[in-house]
């Protein structure tokens, strides 16, 4: 399973309402966000003990990591009947 950055902001940045933030690494939440308006630099969090689904919080922001669930693609679909 992939694993998913929640970035969850106590204000919202740029005229935007936007408060919660979804990427695929650490190091992509700071090609969107700044370390002020996260409340921790990207090496405070590779370090912090994130891994295993941790969560680290911030006077700016709280962040995440947890795994992505996503659906296996399977070689053959069986077809689902309505039986009446």
């Amino acid at each position: 399973m992939a694993k998913v950055i929640h970035v969850h902001l106590f204000h919202s940045i740029d005229n935007s309402k936007r408060k919660d933030w979804y990427f695929s690494s650490i190091s992509a939440v700071y090609t969107t966000l700044k370390a002020e308006q996260v409340g921790a630099t990207k090496n405070y969090l590779l370090h912090a003990g994130l891994s295993g689904n941790g969560t680290i919080f911030t006077k700016k922001a709280i962040i995440k990591q947890s795994k992505l669930i996503s659906c296996t693609k399977s070689k053959k679909q069986v077809p689902i009947l309505n039986e009446e």
